[in-house]
């Protein structure tokens, strides 16, 4: 009997592939061997990298200021993984993020500046997001009754088909690479709620 171990390896190694399981499993079989695939744990190897190897510099005025260029650079960091994953979809991390907004009002409708007020970053260009959106059928635009020269908007049911999608996707990633318990995750937040205080509209 020959046992053959085909582990994985997530995240940056490398997974053997199926194909060659299968050719030797073929090949075998021509042989007159008998083959049993292990079924082993796999573990999931983070390497953890610091803020002066991914800045490669060692240089910072204060533990303040390391602590600034690090949620910068971890802010960049999510914002990547998140926007790759969003490609599958083909949504940009703008329009996901008005998609969540109007599903958040959902069946009530939302205007241009109401939505703008939501997202996370204050300067993006909201009037053409919505444009997209629009060509992909995944929201709808309405003139107000009550102010015909305000446009409300809505999420239409294939925007909420591939919110509900992109998200699954999304969490699943995302708890996949956070590496921080409830508690943690709650020390976070009030401490980047506390570097905020300042935060002026």
């Amino acid at each position: 009997m020959l046992y053959i171990w085909r582990p994985t390896f997530w995240w940056g190694a490398f997974v053997w592939p199926c194909a060659w399981a299968t050719a030797m499993a073929r090949g075998a079989r021509h042989s007159g061997i008998k083959i049993t695939f292990c079924k082993l744990d796999v573990y999931t190897y983070i390497c953890v990298v610091k803020l002066e190897n991914a800045l490669l510099s060692t240089k910072f005025s204060s533990e303040v200021q390391k602590a600034s260029l690090n949620v910068l650079y971890s802010a960049w960091w999510l914002k990547s993984i998140t926007s790759k994953e969003l490609k599958d979809f083909d949504l940009t991390h703008e329009q996901y993020n008005v998609l969540r907004i109007l599903k958040g009002k959902y069946p009530d409708q939302l205007c241009v500046k109401d939505i703008a007020r939501r997202m996370i970053e204050k300067s993006s260009n909201v009037p053409r997001i919505i444009d997209r959106l629009e060509i992909k059928k995944l929201v709808k635009r309405t003139v107000s009754e009550s102010d015909k020269r305000e446009t409300l908007i809505t999420i239409t049911k294939s925007g909420l088909s591939i919110l509900e999608s992109s998200t699954s996707k999304l969490n699943k990633l995302h708890d996949c690479m956070q590496n921080l318990t409830e508690k943690e995750a709650q020390q976070l937040n009030q401490l980047l709620e506390k570097m905020r205080q300042k935060e002026t509209d």
